[in-house]
C-alpha cells in the first residue's frame, strides 16, 4: 500500500515532469519560430542565384544578393477568399538593372510622398527623406524609371509577422535593381521593443548589412522584428484600409520552389510615383 508521503512525492515528481515537458515544448516552439523568422526574411543562396525564403518583412534583389525582407515565421496559408482586387492594367514589368546606386540628389529638407496605384486601391506613403536619404533617393530614381510599374507583390505573411512584400519585377523574391543601398534609420523612434508598428514601410534585405535593393514590405499589423530593416515610410490611413483588405483575403500555401506565400488577392502595382513637395 502506498503511503501518503510516497503519494505526495509521486505527485510532486509528476508535476515536475509536466513542467519540464512544457518548458521543452516552449523551447522547441521558440527555436522553430526563430528559424522560421530567419528563413522568411533571410536568403538561401543556391549557386549564383539568391532565393528569398518565405516571409520581411520581409528576396534577393539581383545576382549580387541584393535585398529581400524575410525574417518572420513561415506564413501559414489561410483559407481561400474571393479576390477583392481588380485586374491589372496592361503592361509588363521592366527588368532593367544598374551597376551602381544613383547619385544622391534627394532634398533632405523636403517632403516626399510615394503613391502606389495598385489593383486593390491606392496606397500613399509619406517618405522619410531626412532619416533615410539613400533609400528615398533610390525609390525616387526607380519610380521615375517605371521600375515598379506592373510589378506583382509576391509575398503576404499572416502569422508571426504581418507584412506585404513588393518591389521585385520577377515576382519570385530574387529580383532587384543591380545595386545595393546602405541600411539607414535603424534607430527610428517608432521602433520600440523590436516592434515594427502597423503602417511602417521598410526595406527587405538578405540578412547581411547594407544589402537593400528594391524589395520592400508594408506592415499591416504590429510585427515583432529585429531592427535590421530600414524604415523609410509610413502608410496613410486610406492606404492601411487597402492593406487590410489584401490581408483579409489571406495567403496561398508556400511555393515549393521559392518559399513565397503569395497573397490570394491579385496585388499588382500598376504605377508607382514619388512626388516632392
Amino acid at each position: 500500500m502506498v503511503s501518503q508521503e510516497q503519494r505526495r512525492r509521486q505527485l510532486a515528481r509528476e508535476k515536475f515532469l509536466r513542467q519540464q515537458q512544457r518548458r521543452t515544448t516552449a523551447r522547441r516552439k521558440a527555436r522553430m519560430r526563430n528559424a522560421a523568422i530567419a528563413s522568411v526574411l533571410g536568403v538561401i543562396l543556391i549557386g549564383s542565384v539568391a532565393l528569398y525564403t518565405t516571409g520581411v518583412v520581409l528576396g534577393d534583389d539581383d545576382d549580387k544578393t541584393n535585398a529581400s525582407a524575410e525574417v518572420t515565421p513561415s506564413a501559414s496559408a489561410t483559407s481561400k477568399a474571393p479576390d477583392p482586387c481588380d485586374k491589372p492594367a496592361e503592361g509588363k514589368a521592366k527588368t532593367q538593372t544598374w551597376k551602381k546606386e544613383p547619385g544622391l540628389s534627394v532634398d533632405k529638407s523636403a517632403k516626399y510622398t510615394m503613391k502606389l496605384e495598385t489593383t486593390c486601391g491606392d496606397i500613399d506613403i509619406a517618405l522619410k527623406a531626412k532619416a533615410a536619404p539613400h533609400t528615398v533617393n533610390s525609390f525616387d530614381f526607380l519610380a521615375g524609371k517605371g521600375y515598379f510599374d506592373h510589378t506583382k507583390c509576391h509575398r503576404l505573411t499572416t502569422e508571426g509577422i504581418y507584412v506585404l512584400q513588393c518591389g521585385d519585377p520577377t515576382a519570385q523574391g530574387n529580383g532587384g535593381p543591380g545595386y545595393n543601398i546602405p541600411d539607414e534609420n535603424l534607430k527610428d523612434t517608432s521602433l520600440k521593443d523590436n516592434m515594427y508598428p502597423a503602417g511602417t514601410v521598410a526595406m527587405a534585405n538578405t540578412g547581411q548589412p547594407d544589402s537593400g535593393g528594391s524589395q520592400f514590405f508594408l506592415v499591416y499589423q504590429n510585427s515583432q522584428l529585429p531592427p535590421s530593416y530600414t524604415p523609410f515610410g509610413t502608410v496613410s490611413e486610406e492606404g492601411m484600409a487597402v492593406l487590410k483588405k489584401i490581408a483579409a483575403a489571406g495567403a496561398q500555401p508556400a511555393d515549393p520552389t521559392t518559399g513565397n506565400t503569395a497573397p490570394n488577392a491579385t496585388v499588382v502595382i500598376n504605377k508607382a510615383t514619388v512626388t516632392k513637395s
